[in-house]
């Protein structure tokens, strides 16, 4: 295997980044909305796997190249050994992590070979960091800083805007900023009082995903019930357990 050393090499900063959007799509995919066929592939009774995005946004679980050394820099060696010795989220965030770290050494590879001057280095860096990295995808912490984001330019609307459904029907938010304005009496703290979690009644947890029940309405951090933000993705109406339970025994 080569890596997906692809059918052409990137030699200008524009390509070489479209090559890594390519990549990194790929990977994205394998771990999101592939995530199920992913698992399966990585079978830890298999010889070391590696992961490769393709730049035509294909991926592939393959053995690692054979030649010495291989023609592009190769990913993480052998992570389906550690598929079953670690949680689904913590060795998705493993995988996604080195991922980030591989798609980087193949961008810079590609930068040294092709001799690109310290300014193309430094455009071809900052266009990559502009871009959220797939540990960021797979987590939920690039929707969270986005939510983040929109919630500090909209810091003066009631909590229950903060509130975001996607086209699919899906619940996820950040909790809402703290008011930082002194003139705000305690009549309105008391109106927009902290979002508690339904599962374990914390208010903390800013930056982490949550969801709310379509349902009851109420709001829980992901990792209390056990849903996380690529599996959120698939569910098309979340029930809390509390509610699918009542279901049942209905």
């Amino acid at each position: 295997m080569e890596g997906g050393a692809a059918l052409y090499n990137p030699r200008t900063v524009e390509e070489v980044f479209k090559d890594f959007k390519g990549r990194r799509a790929a990977i994205v995919k394998a771990l999101t909305t592939d995530v199920q066929e992913f698992y399966q592939q990585c079978d830890p009774e298999k010889e070391n796997l590696c992961l490769y995005g393709l730049p035509n946004e294909e991926w592939e679980v393959n053995l690692p190249a054979e030649e010495v050394p291989p023609e592009l820099p190769e990913p993480a060696l052998g992570i389906n050994f550690a598929r079953d010795g670690l949680s689904e989220k913590e060795w998705l965030s493993l995988v996604a992590i080195h991922s980030d770290a591989w798609l980087l050494s193949v961008s810079f590879y590609f930068g040294s070979r092709f001799s690109f001057h310290k300014e193309e280095r430094k455009r071809l860096f900052n266009m990559i960091n502009d871009v959220p990295t797939i540990f960021e995808v797979v987590t939920g912490m690039a929707k969270a800083k986005d939510k983040s984001s929109a919630a500090n330019q909209n810091g003066n609307k009631s909590k229950s805007n903060s509130k975001v459904r996607t086209s699919e029907g899906k619940s996820s938010k950040t909790m809402p900023p703290k008011e930082e304005d002194e003139g705000i009496d305690e009549d309105d703290e008391d109106d927009h009082g902290e979002t508690l979690c339904g599962a374990c009644g914390d208010s903390d947890g800013a930056d982490e995903f949550w969801i709310c029940c379509d349902l009851c309405e109420k709001w829980f951090h992901g990792k209390c019930v056990k849903i996380t933000p690529a599996r959120a993705e698939h569910i098309k109406q979340y029930k809390c357990p509390s509610c699918s339970n009542k279901r049942a025994r209905a």
